[in-house]
């Protein structure tokens, strides 16, 4: 076995287009992924093949040009834009000589470096798990049996058994702790819901500008970026709209095409948030020539979790970096707001943003409104207490 790469920085980059896929990565979008994820993209190798090789993934010519450009660049990993089967990935580390992460473990690796509560680090952890799980090979060959002396010989357990079973325990204990997690997130929910508080949840594709937005319309100073999945751990504040009428806002992580569905369920509880909502603020980037298929990608991954029957409106983000884009509000034959246009860098159309929440939150509330949870207990349900949970 090789030595493994302690860094992984410089990285080449394999991009496979399929004639008959339907589904095909964005070339640009893994180059951000890349660069998102830490390394440093030193050479791209592009191809175009009917179907996947089911050794190599590539073929054999192309899988040796890949080898040469490793060599030639001294690159520590191999990145490539497709989910690779495990027994592919294990036979291109064996002929490269170097890591090989397909698109679904890259992904892993910026989400373990954006978790920062202790409730995304567990769900990251399982998610990690769970796809190491199919990975595991027989890499131990000088302990094939774990023998003992006389009197304790016998066939034991093999080193990859013993893995399994410790991932698997983990694994369940990893599960027990966010089922915890999950029921604190739950109280907090009641008591905004006893409370009579509406809440909206930000939801998107990746760097669409949701933690931007979260900021404008919050005064928080939550971290943003411009780059892939710069927000992962749920944050709620209050946004106060007129005097005692206020409504409780999530920004949780964003979406991406094809997200892997053990990371969807690894993060469940988290999406939580989403499922659980009033209303949904789909935040969009206006400016990207490719938002359609965005915007389709994410309401893919709301039914996925049961979240499409929930009430959204779409906020056309990042208009200031369009040319002749007014901020305006969109309504459709029933009088409702469907499309928000704004700025969420520049402030533009926040206004009319808060003033269709204002509006959405009166016509839910046909009654006096009630002051909600306090302050205190939103800080307490951003953090869900997740200290306690060992």
């Amino acid at each position: 076995m090789f030595e493994r790469p302690q860094s992984g920085e410089r990285a080449i980059l394999v991009h496979i287009e399929f004639r008959t896929d339907d589904k095909r990565e964005e070339l640009d979008e893994f180059r951000e992924l890349v660069v998102s994820a830490g390394a440093e993209p030193l050479h791209v190798i592009t191809g175009t093949r009917q179907r996947p090789d089911p050794k190599y993934f590539v073929g054999s010519g192309k899988a040796e040009e890949i080898r040469d450009a490793v060599k030639n660049h001294k690159a520590e990993v191999v990145l490539f834009n497709h989910a690779l089967s495990p027994g592919q990935e294990r036979n291109l580390e064996g002929l490269l000589k170097c890591r090989v992460l397909d698109r679904t473990g890259l992904i892993l690796d910026i989400f373990a470096q954006r978790a920062k509560s202790h409730e995304g680090k567990l769900q990251v952890e399982l998610a990690q798990l769970k796809h190491l799980s199919t990975r595991l090979i027989r890499g131990w060959t000088h302990l094939e049996r774990q023998k003992g002396g006389i009197g304790l010989r016998g066939p034991g357990e093999t080193q990859l058994e013993s893995d399994r079973r410790m991932l698997g325990i983990r694994i369940k204990q990893l599960k027990k702790r966010l089922a915890k997690v999950q029921s604190q997130r739950q109280q907090s929910r009641r008591s905004r819901q006893r409370n009579d508080v509406l809440t909206v949840s930000l939801v998107g594709y990746t760097n669409a500008g949701k933690s931007t937005l979260f900021n404008r319309l919050t005064g928080a100073d939550v971290y943003q970026a411009d780059q892939l999945f710069a927000t992962l751990d749920p944050t709620l504040r209050r946004v106060n709209l007129f005097q005692d009428e206020h409504i409780i806002l999530a920004d949780t992580v964003g979406f991406i095409r094809h997200l892997p569905h053990d990371l969807v369920a690894a993060f469940r509880s988290t999406l939580e948030e989403t499922c659980e909502a009033d209303l949904l603020l789909h935040v969009i980037d206006a400016s990207n020539e490719q938002r359609e298929a965005c915007i389709e990608q994410v309401n893919d991954v709301l039914k996925q979790i049961d979240a499409d029957e929930i009430p959204q409106i779409e906020i056309y983000n990042k208009i200031d970096a369009m040319e002749r884009v007014e901020p305006r509000i969109d309504y459709d034959e029933q009088g409702q707001a469907r499309r928000i246009w704004c700025s969420a860098k520049t402030g533009a159309g926040i206004d009319q943003l808060k003033e269709v929440l204002l509006r959405t939150l009166r016509e839910n509330h046909c009654h006096e409104p009630k002051i909600g949870a306090s302050d205190d207990e939103i800080e307490q349900d951003d953090a869900t207490s997740v200290e306690q949970v060992g």
